[in-house]
This record gives C-alpha cells, sequence and structure tokens, in this order.
C-alpha cells in the first residue's frame, strides 16, 4: 500500500485555484491532479465544482476515474463539492451514476437557474464552533441518504452536507468564501496534519468579492 500524506485537487474543469488557495493556507503542499499517475501518495482528493457531465467525460477520456477509484479502495478519501458531490453520488434523480462512490440520492440544479444562488451563514457543530459562510451556485440537493452516511447540515427538506467513513460531500462552495473550516476538516478527516488549530479565514480577494450572491427571496 502507497504512503499517503497529500491532498489533491482535481485539475480538469471547475474551481480549481480557490481551493488550491484554502489548502495552502492551511499550510499544505496540494497536488493538482491531472492525470492518473499522481494518485499513489494522495490522502485525500478534492472533485471541485464546475460542470459534472464534462467532468466525468474527461476524466474517462485522460483514463483518470480506473485510477480514482483504485486509489479510493486503497483508502484514499474525496470529498466532492456541488458538481463534485454529483459525481460521487451513487443515485442521480434522473440521470444514470457517474462515479457512484458515496451511497447518497442527489438532484441537479436542484435550486433553479444561476440568478437563484445566494449566500448563507449557518452552524455545522461538527465542522467548526463559529457559524460558516456558505455559498450556493446552481447548487444539487442531496434527497436521500444510505444506510453508513450521516448528514453533516440539512436545510429545510434537503442535506446540504453529508458524510461516511472515506467521502465528504458538500452541494455549496466552501471555496468560494474565505473560511477554512471545511477545508481544515476534509483534511483533518484524511489524517494530514494543518499547521493552524484555529479556524483562519483567508483575507477577502477579488474573486471572493465576486462571489458574494445575494438571494432576492430572502
Amino acid at each position: 500500500m502507497a504512503t499517503r500524506n497529500r491532498i489533491g485537487v482535481l485539475d480538469l474543469q471547475g474551481g480549481v485555484l480557490e481551493h488550491i488557495n484554502h489548502l495552502q493556507a492551511l499550510g499544505l503542499n496540494p497536488v493538482r491532479v491531472k492525470e492518473a499517475s499522481q494518485f499513489d501518495d494522495l490522502a485525500g482528493l478534492i472533485l471541485p465544482g464546475g460542470e459534472s457531465t464534462c467532468l466525468i467525460r474527461l476524466l474517462n477520456i485522460f483514463e483518470i476515474a480506473p485510477k480514482l477509484k483504485e486509489a479510493f479502495a486503497d483508502g484514499m478519501k474525496i470529498w466532492g463539492t456541488c458538481a463534485g458531490a454529483i459525481l460521487l453520488a451513487k443515485n442521480i434523480e434522473g440521470n444514470n451514476s457517474q462515479l457512484g462512490l458515496m451511497d447518497i440520492s442527489i438532484a441537479r440544479n436542484a435550486f433553479g437557474f444561476q440568478v437563484d444562488s445566494f449566500n448563507a451563514k449557518v452552524k455545522v457543530p461538527k465542522v467548526s464552533n463559529d457559524e460558516i459562510e456558505l455559498t450556493f451556485i446552481r447548487a444539487p440537493k442531496i434527497k436521500e441518504l444510505g444506510t453508513n452516511v450521516k448528514a453533516l447540515l440539512e436545510i429545510d427538506d434537503y442535506v446540504a452536507a453529508a458524510e461516511d467513513e472515506n467521502c465528504l460531500a458538500t452541494v455549496f462552495h466552501p471555496e468560494l468564501t474565505s473560511s477554512l473550516a471545511f477545508h481544515k476538516y476534509f483534511v483533518q478527516k484524511c489524517g494530514v496534519k494543518v499547521s493552524t488549530d484555529s479556524d483562519e479565514h483567508l483575507s477577502r480577494t477579488s474573486w471572493m468579492k465576486l462571489a458574494r450572491i445575494t438571494n432576492p427571496s430572502k
């Protein structure tokens, strides 16, 4: 079994740089995963937000999906954010499953159009003692959980964050806020040490300001 001690971000499409910035703020040197040979030393992999159909096509075109599944079976943890959560789901309403590694049922684009995107601040006790800012952009909803899957955050009639022993799924984008809480939680889930004991925050950059979307209905 390979020694797994690094965190990777799938770098094929979607919000890669923002995840890289958050991991670097935790004192890590993340791997930008572009090919199958880069999985051997990964303790964890982040599947970023983007377009799930495009991501799975690229995973198959570049023959990365089989190696990803092999690394997962060998102990690598996976975190899917938004489109990444869709990739993980065993059941996608109205569509075929993609990677199918997590026993959840998910509905794509469940909040409607881009203009229906919004920000919210919530408490997620297992992740942080403080309120965490969340950004929802054409987000899916987790509608059902398998026997071994637990909800980390429930909002109204859906689950916004869930985990099992090997996977974390969030329908929102923690990488588009200044909070490091979810990244720190995932890194620790992978058994990798971070350089801070607190839930520190990144200073807001221009792309974070652009990501602050207000829901007109709230």
